[in-house]
């Protein structure tokens, strides 16, 4: 006949022994006690921990013990999850012996595992960042390339701008009273201004009338000889 309560106390005091920095007492009856489980050779950023809780039950090792995460570090909840998955199957796989040790190195082996996994997505991270990095280097000393098409398409939306902020431009101006066309605008926009003093002289036929009196008496006017319209050097140089 098993002696159960042998067996578990000789397994308490080997454990005790095993894991003295990590092993916690936390009742004699039914005996209970913890055990935290970090993972090995990681750096400080990449540590992953559990606690583990164990209860045994009156006849164990034939039956398995309680276990269940009483906290965790750096543990995604899937991993978590994970974690309890191994020590079902270990304790199905274990029965009939002492399973505690096999229990605990199932699970310091997983999350190894883990962190493994995390290095490896940190790596993935830092060359993809590199890869961004070299690729927008390569974008601002080498610029985008630039076809036919990808020019001629360029060019229409720039012409396409210009008239858009020009037609803007005029209607603003409009609306601000400020727009004031030339001589030249207003021929172009009014081609009656072409023929309009034609069409005035030809309305008004010989009935035009010239004020005479502008023209009289110039020669009483003290103007210069050179103002002279009459004015001839050749005269003065034979006088």
């Amino acid at each position: 006949m098993t002696d159960y309560a042998e067996e578990q106390r000789n397994e308490l005091e080997a454990l005790e022994s095993i894991y003295a920095d990590s092993f916690t007492v936390l009742s004699k009856s039914p005996a209970s006690f913890s055990i935290t489980v970090t993972s090995e050779a990681a750096e400080d950023e990449e540590n992953v921990q559990v606690t583990l809780k164990f209860t045994y039950v009156g006849s164990y090792p034939d039956k398995a013990p309680l276990y269940e995460i009483v906290s965790q570090e750096n543990l995604e909840d899937s991993d978590a999850s994970g974690i309890l998955t191994v020590l079902e199957e270990q304790a199905q796989e274990n029965l009939g012996m002492v399973m505690i040790f096999t229990l605990v190195s199932a699970v310091q082996d997983r999350l190894n595992e883990i962190v493994d996994q995390i290095k490896s997505r940190i790596e993935e991270e830092k060359v993809k960042k590199e890869k961004e990095a070299e690729e927008a280097e390569k974008v601002v000393f080498h610029g985008t390339p630039v076809s036919i098409e990808s020019f001629l398409n360029w060019k229409a939306n720039f012409e396409a701008e210009l008239v858009e902020m020009s037609r803007k431009k005029l209607k603003e101006e409009e609306q601000s009273g400020k727009s004031k066309l030339t001589g030249k605008q207003l021929f172009e926009t009014d081609h009656n201004l072409d023929t309009s003093d034609i069409k005035f002289l030809e309305e008004a036929g010989n009935s035009v009338e010239v004020d005479e009196s502008l023209f009289q008496d110039l020669d009483d006017l003290e103007l210069d000889d050179e103002d002279d319209p009459d004015f001839n050097p050749i005269d003065i140089e034979s006088d």
